[in-house]
């Protein structure tokens, strides 16, 4: 597989989150517009590190993951164990998805259009959402067992975080995938909440993560919040390519 890209490839992550608190629900994470002074400690994204920021060697930030109660009890279920999404403005099911050219980790960029033909799975998530980093080895192994010939995953950051920040999520867990960054107004990392970024709003992503799989037409086939079981993200993508 071919992967269309402007310059170089590399992972696409997405984080939302300008003037926003993060509140942990059951298989996601919500961005919840309030003031984040104005919530307990507890309340907010990375509260258990925000004391210190990572530790750092030759430049590199050292990725530290965080639990809640709950994380990654859905991704091995049936298909029948799927949750219905809760943000009703996510896009539409059959409209052209939004095209984008975002920067990857290595600073090269990538555009969704120079994808026609494959089927894409995109990911719309942050580092420090513990839901998000029960997904990432789900998801690897998932891309891992599919054709690149056919299938593509992107991870978006959508709360601006930098390529540092994404370098040492995607070393933590083996992730060789496309990773894509977002940048909004105010940097995030995986141990604060940062500005949702422009392709994230456009995507009107609230919860973490967010999927969408896009068709080999370039149309939204589906999309949904929360974590999802393996098997039904391989089915949707499946679905998608018409296979």
């Amino acid at each position: 597989m071919r992967i269309a890209v402007i310059g170089t490839v590399v992972l696409v992550v997405v984080i939302a989150g300008a003037g926003l608190v993060i509140s942990v629900l059951n298989g996601s994470s919500r961005a919840v517009a309030a003031s984040a002074s104005a919530q307990p400690a507890s309340a907010q994204p990375g509260a258990a590190q925000a004391d210190a920021a990572p530790a750092a060697a030759d430049g590199v930030i050292d990725f530290q993951p965080t639990s809640e109660p709950g994380v990654g009890r859905v991704e091995g279920l049936p298909t029948s164990a799927v949750r219905p999404y809760d943000n009703p403005s996510l896009l539409a099911v059959g409209n052209l998805a939004p095209d984008f050219v975002l920067p990857a980790v290595s600073g090269q960029r990538v555009r969704l259009s120079g994808l026609r033909g494959k089927t894409v799975l995109l990911e719309f998530f942050a580092t420090w959402c513990p839901h998000c980093q029960a997904e990432a080895p789900h998801l690897k192994a998932l891309f891992g067992s599919l054709p690149q010939s056919r299938f593509v995953m992107l991870q978006i950051n959508a709360d601006s975080e930098d390529a540092a920040s994404m370098a040492a999520f995607d070393r933590y867990y083996g992730i060789a995938t496309p990773a894509l960054l977002d940048p909004g107004s105010r940097p995030g990392s995986f141990y604060h909440e940062g500005a949702t970024g422009p392709v994230t709003l456009q995507y009107k992503v609230a919860i973490y993560p967010t999927f969408y799989v896009i068709d080999p037409r370039g149309r939204i086939s589906w999309r949904t919040d929360h974590e999802q079981p393996d098997a039904l993200l391989l089915e949707k993508l499946k679905d998608a390519a018409g296979s």
